[in-house]
């Protein structure tokens, strides 16, 4: 992030989601007033491919740790692991890594872990859409999976694993696609430091790109950016609409139930 900000001269910048040190893939970098959209852009659903090696269990989950359990691996046809995909689709509990960043008494669970003391985290509900089996070999899942926010991939490894009555972590992971932005948008930092940064921004509007857009007059414009409500056409009804000023600035989004339009962020 700290390339960026030179590269793009730029002191506000972020990013919408991380990615653990061993993925690669797609990393939405926000500048400016655009770093408001980060919200919406990390609560849109997320494609992975990931790599999960059967018959060794991690204390990380993932290729990064130290192997803790080996188990043989038992005999397995597509059609099994095709059936025991089915179980992690659609609503599942997962209980997230004990190496995560999430906090456990005001303290991160890696922190814990690392220190040695028991981590204990509760099982949380998140939503894998699709779970498709690209590859079985030498004991190797390849895996497409598109989930919900808050999905940890090396959580489902090991889920996996577990049962297929053996144990696994993840060895490799690339994230394709969040929300609108696929890997063939994606630029590495070698291609944005070759190139001039403002050719290779693209609107803010491309974070939600199937919202409306509302054309505010010059009164409009200023009551909208001092957070009023404005009168909505009554066909306009949508959770988020973008909202420009005369000249054909983007100026914000707004919520419209078909009375108001709502502010909900400035840009």
């Amino acid at each position: 992030m700290a390339r960026i900000r030179r590269l793009a001269s730029q002191k506000r910048v972020g990013h919408a989601g991380t990615l653990d040190p061993l993925a690669t893939g797609v990393l939405p970098i926000l500048l400016g007033r655009a770093t408001r959209l980060a919200d919406f852009i990390q609560s849109d659903r997320k494609t992975y491919v990931a790599e999960v090696q059967l018959g060794a269990a991690t204390d990380t989950d993932d290729s990064e740790g130290a192997v803790t359990d080996r188990r043989p691996v038992p005999p397995l046809t597509h059609s099994r692991l095709e059936d025991m995909l089915q179980h992690f689709t659609g609503e599942i509990s997962q209980t997230p890594p004990k190496y995560s960043a999430l906090k456990v008494g005001g303290r991160r669970a890696y922190a814990l872990a690392r220190a040695g003391e028991d981590v204990a985290l509760s099982p949380r509900t998140v939503t894998i859409d699709q779970l498709r089996l690209l590859n079985y070999a030498d004991a190797r899942l390849t895996l497409e999976v598109t989930c919900s926010k808050g999905t940890y991939i090396r959580a489902l490894a090991r889920d996996i694993a577990a049962c297929l009555h053996t144990v696994g972590h993840l060895s490799a992971l690339t994230r394709t696609r969040v929300g609108p932005f696929g890997l063939s948008d994606a630029l590495s930092i070698e291609n944005i430091a070759s190139r001039s940064v403002a050719a290779t921004l693209l609107s803010a509007r491309c974070a939600i790109p199937a919202a409306p857009t509302f054309d505010a007059d010059a009164d409009a414009a200023r009551r909208f950016a001092n957070g009023q409500p404005l009168p909505s056409p009554t066909d306009l009804r949508a959770e988020a609409v973008w909202v420009y000023d005369p000249d054909g600035h983007l100026i914000g989004l707004a919520a419209a139930d078909g009375h108001l339009l709502r502010p909900r962020l400035a840009l």
